[in-house]
C-alpha cells in the first residue's frame, strides 16, 4: 500500500476512535443529531460508488486468467458485437457481486458512469440481452462454465501454504429459494408450500467457495444427483492437491449405495 494512502487511512482510524470514544460525554444535553442547512454539491473531479471493490475483483478474475479461459472455452456467440462471452458471465457475477437480485438490477449497474469506468467498459450488456444470453446455455455449457470455474481455482488453490492441502471439507445440502411466480421454467412446488427451486450447493467449508451447483425443481429431494456431484468435487480436490478430504451433510445424504465406494 502507497505510504500517503497508509497515512490517510490511519488518520481516518484515529478520528473516528476519537468520536467513538465512550468517556467522552459532552454536549449530552442535546439530542445527538444536530445537522442543519445542509447543502449537497456535484463534484467537478472526485466521483464515487457505493460498490468501490468491484474494480480490484475484476483485476483479480483477468490475473488468475478466468477471463480468458471463459473466452476460450465457451462459445456460445457467433459473432461478437460487441460483447464476448466473458462479458456476459462477469455482468451476472458482478450484478450479484454489487447486491442484484435480478436482472433488471442490471440497469442500475450500466448507467451508472463510474461502476462502467471502474471495469473499463465502454457499456455492459443491458437486461435483454443478458436474458437471451442465459437462454442459450445447454446443459453441456453450463458443466463447461463449472468446468473452467474448476480449472481456476486450481491455480487459486497453488498458491496457498502447505498446511491447506492437509484436508478439504466438503459441505454438502440443498436449500429451497422462492421466486415471486409460478409459470417460470423448471419450478414447482416445495415441501412447505413454496414455488421456486431447490438447488444442490456443494460448498468447500476451508475458504466458502461453491464447488458444485445444481438447480432442480422445488420439489426434489435434497440428496436428488448428489453422488455425481460429489464425484466431481472430489476430483477437483484430488487435483488440487489436498490430501484428504472429508464429506458433510445431514441424514438425507447417507445413500447407502455410494457409502462403500
Amino acid at each position: 500500500m502507497h505510504a500517503t494512502v497508509r497515512r490517510k487511512l490511519n488518520n481516518h482510524k484515529r478520528r473516528l476512535e476519537r468520536r467513538l470514544d465512550k468517556t467522552k460525554l459532552g454536549g449530552c444535553s442535546h439530542p445527538m443529531f444536530t445537522a442543519r442547512n445542509i447543502h449537497h454539491e456535484i463534484a467537478d473531479r472526485s466521483r464515487g460508488m457505493a460498490h468501490g471493490g468491484i474494480g480490484t475483483i475484476h483485476a483479480l478474475a483477468r490475473h488468475i486468467g478466468l477471463i480468458d479461459a471463459i473466452d476460450a472455452r465457451l462459445h456460445l456467440l457467433k459473432i461478437h458485437l460487441p460483447f464476448h462471452e466473458s462479458d456476459h458471465v462477469l455482468n451476472f457475477a458482478y450484478n450479484a457481486l454489487c447486491d442484484g437480485t435480478c436482472l433488471q438490477d442490471i440497469e442500475r449497474r450500466r448507467n451508472d458512469e463510474v461502476f462502467l469506468d471502474a471495469l473499463g467498459a465502454r457499456r455492459i450488456p443491458d437486461p435483454t440481452t443478458a436474458g437471451d444470453f442465459c437462454r442459450r446455455f445447454k446443459a453441456a455449457d453450463v458443466e463447461t462454465l463449472l468446468d473452467i470455474l474448476d480449472d481456476t481455482r486450481i491455480k487459486v488453490w497453488a498458491e496457498q501454504p502447505d498446511a491447506f492441502f492437509d484436508q478439504a471439507t466438503i459441505d454438502m445440502d440443498g436449500t429451497l429459494v422462492g421466486t415471486t411466480g409460478e409459470c417460470k421454467h423448471g419450478m414447482d412446488i416445495a415441501y412447505n408450500g413454496t414455488w421456486g427451486y431447490h438447488p444442490l450447493v456443494l460448498t468447500l467449508a476451508n475458504t466458502g467457495e461453491v464447488l458444485r451447483l445444481v438447480n432442480r425443481s422445488g420439489n426434489r429431494p435434497s440428496h436428488e444427483g448428489a453422488a455425481a456431484q460429489v464425484d466431481r468435487a472430489l476430483g477437483v480436490c484430488w487435483a488440487g492437491g489436498f490430501r484428504r478430504v472429508l464429506l458433510r451433510g445431514d441424514s438425507d445424504f447417507a445413500q447407502t449405495e455410494q457409502l462403500d465406494r
